[in-house]
């Protein structure tokens, strides 16, 4: 069984603006106290949505009108800070499918195209229009093309980037080594017994 080949993700959107923003803002550390990933995604920007609450605002994460989002929208260097996989976790099981930004930390983003989220890099030109249009009308369809490095929103389309290595993992349905090593058992196996230290 081979993985999911994905040329484009689609939904609504929401925005978290702010650059910098790091993994213990997208979830707290004593939240990682777990044995699976599968609870994450409640924590997903507690203390923030928490804050928020408690000064009256509602954080975007907890909109109504965004709760089935499935595609984010952020500033520079996102997912900034300690390497921890728990980040695009708990984004993944809150249900982000593909995400937006300035650009992203190296680990963050190689944690994120493991998951399958697509993580495409605009110009800020961009992201503020794209914001604008989403803000505007919570229910507006967005469309990440991997294959085509287009970000279509409405009637809009505009260019957007993602390194050529995780855009052919993903259209190629290879964006999870531990899947694939799994799913090669067998050849696996077979190198291993070919092996001339090969107990």
């Amino acid at each position: 069984m081979s993985l999911e080949k994905i040329s484009s993700v689609t939904g609504t959107a929401l925005a978290v603006s702010g650059n910098d923003i790091d993994t213990d803002r997208i979830i707290p550390a004593r939240f990682m106290k777990c044995v699976t990933f599968d609870g994450l995604g409640e924590f997903a920007f507690y203390d923030e949505r928490d804050f928020a609450s408690k000064d009256g605002r509602t954080h975007p994460f907890d909109e109504p009108e965004r709760a089935n989002a499935s595609i984010l929208v952020s500033g520079v260097n996102f997912g900034c800070g300690s390497s921890r996989e728990h980040a695009p976790q708990s984004l993944y099981h809150w249900g982000i499918r593909g995400i937006v930004a300035g650009s992203f930390a190296e680990i963050f983003f190689g944690n994120s195209t493991t998951l399958g989220i697509p993580c495409m890099t605009a110009t800020e030109d961009v992201r503020r229009e794209l914001t604008d249009l989403i803000n505007a009308d919570p229910s507006l369809e967005v469309t990440l093309d991997i294959e085509h490095l287009e970000i279509r929103a409405g009637n809009h389309a505009f260019p957007a980037s993602l390194p050529s290595s995780a855009q052919q993992a993903l259209t190629e349905g290879r964006w999870d080594p531990i899947a694939e090593l799994l799913q090669s058992a067998d050849a696996t196996k077979s190198v291993d017994q070919a092996l001339s230290y090969s107990s």
